[in-house]
């Protein structure tokens, strides 16, 4: 287990967990329009702009399969490629969302550790983070491929493990209702935010601290909670 020094403090959350898309950047009505694309482009049904959005967050296969239950199996791998294919056209137009880099950076001052918890592959994120110049602000990331794709309950208890920490110290924020269930398998406390994939009722059953309504808003729920 890799072992770090963590910083003194008073909050009893010593690590947040941030979902990628929807929650830190403002990808999801892009990332929705190439899940339909790509359904398309291997002859499945459009889904509804619901159903496409529904599934960010999972793993890309397992969003895939969900989002096209009309598309066999064996066409799985080139439904990806076409998926990869649309997104990666337009992931350099894709930003954080405002207020999200000072944020993160008041965060780090009050000695919080930060963390990524995407459904987002290896790849996608390592490029993500080069293109937003985030690259050091966070201590540590888990993506899909790496781990396993959410509910699962597997990137915050290995990030648990790598700090050393109690469900209890590790806050998951995120704008999906797999986000906090994925919080909730790991026993730990959640966030959501309602500006992103999901709407604001599906998180009621998944017991979240707060649900905020812009970056804004969490930014400052954070100040008066860490």
């Amino acid at each position: 287990m890799t072992t770090h020094s963590l910083p003194a403090r008073t909050s009893p959350i010593a690590l947040v967990a941030f979902d990628w898309d929807g929650t830190l950047f403002d990808s999801t009505a892009i990332i929705t329009r190439c899940i339909q694309q790509a359904v398309v482009d291997v002859g499945g049904r459009r889904p509804t702009v619901e159903a496409a959005s529904y599934v960010i967050g999972m793993g890309l296969m397992q969003a895939l399969a969900h989002a096209a239950p009309d598309v066999p199996p064996e066409k799985y791998p080139e439904l990806g490629a076409r998926y990869r294919h649309h997104y990666f056209q337009h992931q350099d137009d894709i930003s954080l969302f405002d207020g999200v880099l000072p944020m993160l950076q008041r965060l780090r001052e009050r000695g919080v550790l930060l963390a990524v918890a995407t459904g987002k592959s290896r790849k996608g994120l390592d490029h993500a983070l080069e293109a937003v110049e985030l690259q050091g602000l966070f201590d540590s990331s888990r993506t899909a491929d790496q781990t396993a794709g959410k509910p699962d309950p597997l990137m915050l208890n290995e990030l648990m493990e790598e700090f050393g920490l109690e469900p209890h110290q590790v806050l998951m924020v995120g704008d999906t209702t797999h986000d906090l269930q994925m919080a909730l398998n790991a026993r730990c406390p959640s966030v959501g935010v309602s500006y992103g994939a999901h709407e604001l009722e599906a998180f009621t059953a998944l017991q979240p601290l707060h649900v905020a309504h812009s970056v804004a808003e969490l930014h400052q729920w954070f100040e008066g909670r860490l």
